[in-house]
């Protein structure tokens, strides 16, 4: 017999939280921004995750097929969409700093399971958070995909360079995922103090790679006044979780075949965020 999907919290549902999962490359902040999105999804919500990061690797851990996937591509590679969106593509020294986004979901996501996984990619330049037409359109767009009536998760670029551009400024959550270890901590301080800056209302920690108690305690002693809202236990089988399809979140396997205290944590980091946003918490930190 097939399990009735859960029903919709309406209270949460009008919330439409809007969450960015950031912190220093290699603590595991797609599995996290990942596992969060299969969660919410099984507790009936309708959900946008937005691989904004330059490896794009979000939909082969969300578990999306190969087939689905080679259906996208980057936003940041289309030039000419993005020079004809700016007002560029006609030559010119000015260009729109409010390009239209609003199409650009539902043209270029892609869908399974309740979920649709949007990917940006990455626009480089020679100097960080310079203005230019590219990053105008994927910042608009970004502006825009917080006003959709669902839940967005939003799998930044390692580090703080997308801080600097402002690019996660209008998120509800920001999450900032850790490993034990001091050099992963001060990265946390470092995106803390940025995105309170921005104005970010409500900033969180992750541990992730948990080993026992001491590694958790160490986090929570270096999180300074950041909330940590979850302790994920480091877990073998998600050591290539990113890279390794055959051990992706997907339906093949779900997050129920992974350890159950892994489950359990990202489960109530759902809870932490849900009730805050229903308790209409202003802020976290």
């Amino acid at each position: 017999m097939v399990a009735s999907r859960p029903a919709r919290d309406a209270r949460f549902e009008e919330a439409s939280v809007k969450i960015a999962v950031s912190g220093k490359g290699g603590v595991g902040k797609t599995t996290v921004c990942a596992a969060l999105a299969r969660a919410y999804a099984g507790a009936g919500q309708r959900v946008l995750v937005v691989d904004a990061d330059p490896n794009n690797c979000l939909g082969e851990a969300m578990g999306f097929p190969p087939e689905l996937l080679e259906k996208i591509t980057p936003l940041s590679e289309m030039k000419d969409l993005l020079a004809e969106r700016a007002g560029t593509a006609q030559g010119g020294g000015f260009f729109s700093l409010s390009p239209r986004v609003d199409d650009l979901l539902e043209r270029y996501g892609v869908s399974q399971d309740g979920i649709t996984l949007l990917v940006m990619g990455s626009i480089t330049q020679a100097a960080s958070g310079c203005v230019c037409p590219e990053s105008a359109v994927l910042r608009a767009l970004t502006r825009h995909l917080v006003e959709e009536e669902m839940v967005v998760l939003l799998d930044m670029e390692a580090g703080i360079e997308h801080l600097g551009r402002g690019t996660s400024q209008y998120v509800d959550v920001l999450l900032i995922v850790t490993e034990p270890t001091l050099a992963s901590l001060h990265t946390v301080q470092r995106i803390a103090e940025l995105s309170r800056q921005l104005g970010i209302p409500r900033r969180a920690v992750i541990g992730n790679k948990i080993g026992g108690p001491e590694a958790a305690e160490f986090v929570r002693r270096h999180a300074g006044d950041l909330p940590v809202i979850g302790l994920l236990p480091f877990d073998r089988r998600l050591g290539h979780v990113e890279f390794d399809p055959s051990t992706s979140l997907g339906t093949g396997a779900g997050l129920g075949a992974l350890d159950p205290a892994f489950t359990r944590e990202i489960e109530q980091v759902r809870r932490a965020i849900e009730e805050s946003v229903e308790k209409g918490e202003k802020s976290w930190a």
